[in-house]
């Protein structure tokens, strides 16, 4: 890729123009799944040349793709170096995971206040499907769309837009310490499955604050896991 990823990524390009899905989307996806799988390291250029080689598309559709990654936080554009793989400071996740306890503590509430019963199967459907891929031994990136697909659900039932809004933006900044978390150790996504469990049953018996509860105690089990990790890697020797 470039001189901090000198093997590259080969198996770009094949993977490319074997689905329907309109090459955009599908370069969108190759490409953000190697940033949360961490084959593109936090702080690590993007650069345009490199990736068309890798890919096989054109410098308009590689930008195009730059900018949702943009947009979805997991990329950002320097003036004088171009596109840069997100890096957050341990002192700026902590910040991130503080706002998230809040919005996502409101948003479990504010379900079990609203939701119909028929949302109340769909949120257990999507934690079982969750449930199922961690037995399975899945990838960071499907478990973290099973999770993804929870929040939809509760977001749905929260009837809330500007709730919505907050938090796919605040999502989008954490995809990264959400991956970190899950890889840092082999056990965590069993834990998240724990965890998550907690929430869906109070939600289930409608007990808003034991669901909020449960709910603070994952992401600062998150939190924790995913701060230590990335200070443990501040302060390895560099190599």
């Amino acid at each position: 890729m470039t001189a901090e990823n000198p093997e590259g990524l080969p198996s770009l390009a094949d993977r490319i123009g074997r689905v329907a899905a309109p090459l955009r989307v599908q370069v969108l996806e190759v490409l953000r799944e190697a940033i949360l799988t961490m084959r593109f390291k936090p702080g690590q250029r993007l650069v345009e040349r490199e990736l068309i080689e890798m890919t096989g598309v054109s410098r308009t559709t590689i930008r195009e793709v730059l900018r949702e990654l943009a947009a979805e936080g997991l990329v950002r554009t320097i003036p004088q170096k171009g596109a840069v793989v997100l890096a957050l400071s341990p002192d700026e996740a902590e910040e991130l995971y503080d706002l998230r306890e809040v919005l996502e503590r409101h948003l479990v509430e504010r379900f079990v206040e609203r939701a119909s019963d028929s949302q109340l199967v769909a949120l257990r459907r999507a934690f079982t499907h969750l449930e199922d891929l961690v037995d399975e031994g899945a990838g960071t990136l499907d478990v973290l769309r099973a999770k993804d697909a929870m929040y939809d659900v509760l977001l749905t039932g929260a009837g809330n837009s500007a709730l919505r809004t907050a938090l796919s933006q605040l999502h989008a900044r954490v995809s990264l310490l959400r991956a970190g978390s899950l890889s840092a150790d082999p056990q965590r996504p069993r834990e998240s499955v724990r965890e998550l469990r907690e929430v869906v049953k109070a939600t289930e018996a409608r007990d808003a604050a034991a669901a909020g509860a449960a709910l603070i105690a994952h992401v600062r089990a998150a939190a924790r896991l995913g701060i230590a990790a990335m200070r443990a890697s501040e302060a390895a020797p560099a190599r």
